[in-house]
């Protein structure tokens, strides 16, 4: 079958990067987690700043610094900045709480999708994130956009960080969400939207295997058409 580039997007925490990675898994494809890029810069922002500030300005005159490696390992799929893995770090509150403001700069989102476009020069690629479909790869052969309430978000992120050892509390990850939500959504650069073509589908009540299933059979009809 002919290779294509699958981009998914939507809203935080309705399981696109899960999703992304058991579709590249199965299809041979190469899995890209633009969040965990997004997640590297503003890690860089907040260990440049006292605890918790960003100097946004300082870190556009900074970007031809950084240099940003995605890398497949026995552990999964991580994340280096400068050579230094910062998988784990990405994923702390800090970071989570600070990401969608980093991500509203222009300068940020054109470094970084510069480089996303060049990931998927071979296509046969997975690329999950929030402008996949529309600014990154407009001309992808398939593309979907996740949705789900807040509510049902807040919960599936509160049990992951829980089982990670992450003690925040439901209720601040249910704002942390909506907040996050706000900004994707009404930034200037590349809002958070359903491309006009993609397959928009609510997970709220949706298991995993059920999401699975329905991208996977989107996408074999869409290989086997071309």
């Amino acid at each position: 079958m002919q290779k294509i580039i699958v981009a998914i997007d939507g809203y935080a925490a309705t399981g696109k990067s899960s999703q992304a990675k058991r579709l590249a898994k199965t299809l041979g494809y190469t899995y890209i987690d633009t969040g965990a890029m997004y997640r590297a810069i503003t890690f860089f922002a907040l260990q440049q700043e006292p605890k918790g500030t960003l100097n946004l300005e300082l870190l556009v005159a900074a970007l031809d610094t950084l240099q940003i490696n995605i890398k497949n390992t026995d552990l999964g799929q991580q994340t280096f900045l400068n050579q230094k893995d910062i998988s784990q770090a990405i994923r702390e509150p800090d970071v989570t709480s600070k990401v969608s403001e980093v991500a509203r700069i222009p300068e940020v989102r054109a470094f970084l999708v510069e480089q996303q476009r060049a990931l998927g020069k071979k296509k046969g690629i997975v690329m999950d994130g929030r402008d996949i479909g529309t600014v990154v790869f407009p001309d992808a052969e398939c593309k979907f956009f996740l949705t789900a309430t807040p509510e049902v978000r807040a919960k599936r992120r509160h049990l992951e960080q829980v089982s990670s050892g992450n003690q925040e509390s439901y209720e601040a990850v249910l704002f942390n969400i909506q907040t996050r939500d706000r900004m994707d959504s009404s930034r200037a650069t590349a809002p958070l939207k359903k491309a006009a073509d993609a397959i928009e589908l609510d997970v709220s009540e949706l298991t995993i295997d059920e999401v699975y299933e329905r991208l996977m059979a989107h996408i074999l009809k869409k290989t086997t058409t071309l």
